[in-house]
């Protein structure tokens, strides 16, 4: 159901139920949690010029804690939540990720943090869900609004095309609403509460989402019936046995990250200096810049989800303009003046904007033997000239097991 972030991250292969005794993973030994660190590591370098460079941790000093003194801190955030936290050499080598691999990336993400967090929290709240359900993004995304996996999973969130529209998160030519932190995160949250509705146990309402309920289902037929993540995990595909242990790392790190010498980037704008406005008429970035005396990467950190830098206006969709509290004054007091802007250019046809168009969904196409560029065009109702621009292919030659992205209709799919 959800191809997410952790799925291209790949965490550890590892199976069976345990003595957590006999139990030893090393980070440098194992490619998969090698490759999760470095999709962590590029989503990271997305959102890096969006900070002051405030982290100043000496490396040459990286606390390093016991088994005991893990167990204990993680004891007592699991007695704060629902949610089952557990410590074990899993979660071990995520809590390295983190806290010793990674410690800028873990600086820059707690300041993201402080800027999304917030609202998180709210929507949670709304839903009555556990608010530690908001570490969940910075497995999925490390909180980048525009995180795209290679599968097509996209946002904060990760929602696949399919699954995004199935919680009414619409994507066109101007707008990916996966990318919209708000309207993202009521999507999540619908699926954190239908998913725990069947299940009644929130690891398990984790790994339905990264790999979906038919697979969570499917593992507790073949474990017998057992409903205990640790019990069925052995079960569950090879990304899924390791996304609760990363949930729990994220949890241990963002709480204790003073403990490791660590501390937060902060963010050039704070969620609470911050309010939304809707827009009446199609705008764009560019003019408001000018008009608002704001820069346009600023515009776009706060409004991640418009595509071309373009606000749409739509009759049957209503959409938002994010600015800091002191430009919306700014904006109501010249509100007429930038529309006036906006008709005017329409008038005289001064600039023309993209058609609007609601988007195709992004598949990725394995190539079967046999198969040639033709037959999959006709297959999917696309012609061979935009698979190959699609994939920068120079030539019509493809090869069996070779990855192709297609554009889809939903109705091809």
């Amino acid at each position: 159901m959800f191809v997410l972030c952790l799925s291209q991250m790949a965490v550890a292969h590892m199976n069976g139920d345990k003595n957590k005794d006999s139990l030893k993973v090393s980070f440098t030994d194992n490619p998969e949690v090698a490759h999760f660190d470095s999709v962590l590591l590029a989503n990271h370098k997305s959102t890096k010029d969006l900070f002051e460079l405030g982290f100043q941790a000496n490396q040459k000093t990286i606390p390093e804690f016991s088994d005991r003194i893990y167990e204990l801190r993680i004891g007592g955030l699991n007695a704060k939540t629902p949610i089952d936290l557990v410590y074990n050499p899993y979660v071990k080598q995520y809590i390295k990720v983190y806290t010793k691999q990674r410690r800028s990336q873990l600086s820059r993400m707690m300041g993201l943090a402080a800027y999304y967090f917030p609202m998180f929290e709210e929507v949670l709240d709304q839903f009555d869900l556990p608010l530690e359900l908001k570490y969940l993004s910075i497995v999925e995304s490390a909180l980048n609004p525009r995180a795209k996996s290679w599968a097509g999973a996209t946002g904060l969130w990760q929602f696949m095309f399919n699954t995004g529209r199935e919680y009414d998160l619409k994507v066109s030519s101007y707008v990916d609403e996966r990318m919209d932190p708000y309207r993202a995160t009521v999507a999540a949250c619908q699926f954190f509460e239908q998913s725990y509705a069947v299940y009644g146990d929130w690891s398990l309402v984790l790994a339905s989402y990264n790999s979906g309920r038919g697979n969570v289902n499917k593992a507790i037929r073949r474990s017998g019936g057992n409903k205990n993540y640790w019990r069925i995990r052995r079960y569950l595909p090879k990304e899924t046995q390791s996304y609760v242990p990363a949930f729990i790392a994220v949890c241990y790190a963002m709480n204790y990250a003073q403990e490791h010498q660590i501390t937060a980037s902060e963010p050039l704008v704070s969620h609470y200096e911050t309010d939304t406005i809707a827009v009446k008429y199609q705008i764009d970035f560019e003019y408001l810049s000018s008009a608002l005396d704001i820069s346009i990467s600023e515009l776009e950190f706060l409004n991640p989800s418009y595509k071309i830098n373009v606000i749409p206006n739509l009759e049957n969709r209503m959409y938002y303009l994010t600015l800091p509290v002191h430009k919306i004054g700014v904006f109501v007091a010249n509100e007429k003046e930038i529309y006036a802007h906006f008709i005017k250019l329409d008038q005289e046809k001064q600039k023309s904007y993209p058609k609007y168009t609601e988007q195709d969904e992004r598949i990725v196409y394995k190539v079967k033997s046999g198969e040639y560029l033709g037959k999959i065009a006709l297959r999917y109702g696309c012609s061979v000239k935009k698979i190959r621009q699609w994939n920068n292919l120079k030539n019509d030659n493809i090869r069996v097991g070779q990855r192709l992205i297609l554009y889809v209709r939903p109705d091809y799919v």
